[in-house]
């Protein structure tokens, strides 16, 4: 697992706070493997959005803290922290604008997610933004996007802009259909890719990730830039 794996910064393991992972229970199920599979830190990463999931950097950190001292209690040798996956909508300008977004790493990272239907108009005057308050944009599988699969040079891009690309190894399995898998092996192929993770949702997702870790595109995970986190 080592050089490719031992990080994973997009999941929704915190329990019952957004369309993750429901109890605590299938929270200690899922970290229990992930140390299995030689993952040492977990960024724990919970939707926040206007209209659905409103949560407070408050509310993340409190429900972070009780996941944390449940793994010190079961010895997981796991360093988990707490960010936030943003979707690019007015609450997200009014955390900008107000220096209140969850980031991690040296860089100050900040995951974001657009919407489904097409990306906002404001997109690049918010990736700009971020730079000038010191964070670092990472948009969140920009592979499951079909505005982004039917154009991919858009995200190229994106990339000139200073926006990094966070890749879904389960995209990888074919769970979001084989456009979404298409583009990710594309970005692959470019090395476009500068963090891999689960985006997990739910303990039957453990199944397919394990299919990667023992797949052949594992190898060509191991060729990419990526970032690393300490």
């Amino acid at each position: 697992m080592e050089a490719v794996w031992m990080v994973d910064m997009h999941n929704h393991l915190l329990p019952g706070i957004d369309d993750g992972l429901t109890t605590l229970d299938d929270t200690m199920a899922c970290l229990t493997q992930y140390a299995e599979w030689g993952i040492r830190r977990v960024i724990c990463t919970p939707h926040v959005s206007q209209d659905y999931y409103p949560n407070t950097a408050q509310a993340i950190r409190a429900l972070g803290e009780t996941v944390r001292q449940a793994v010190a209690e079961a010895n997981l040798p796991i360093d988990l922290t707490v960010a936030a996956e943003y979707l690019l909508d007015e609450q997200f300008d009014v955390l900008l604008r107000t220096d209140e977004l969850l980031s991690f790493g040296s860089a100050r990272y900040v995951l974001v997610e657009t919407g489904w239907a097409a990306a906002p108009m404001q997109l690049d005057q918010w990736l700009f933004a971020m730079q000038l308050k010191g964070y670092t944009p990472v948009l969140a599988h920009p592979e499951r996007y079909r505005y982004y699969q039917t154009d991919p040079g858009r995200l190229t891009q994106l990339r000139d802009q200073g926006c990094l690309l966070q890749l879904n190894l389960l995209s990888l399995a074919g769970r979001y259909g084989p456009q979404a898998k298409t583009l990710a092996m594309s970005l692959l192929q470019d090395r476009a890719i500068s963090f891999v993770s689960s985006d997990l949702h739910r303990t039957a997702d453990l199944a397919a990730l394990q299919k990667i870790v023992e797949s052949a595109v594992w190898y060509q995970l191991k060729e990419q830039p990526l970032v690393r986190l300490a």
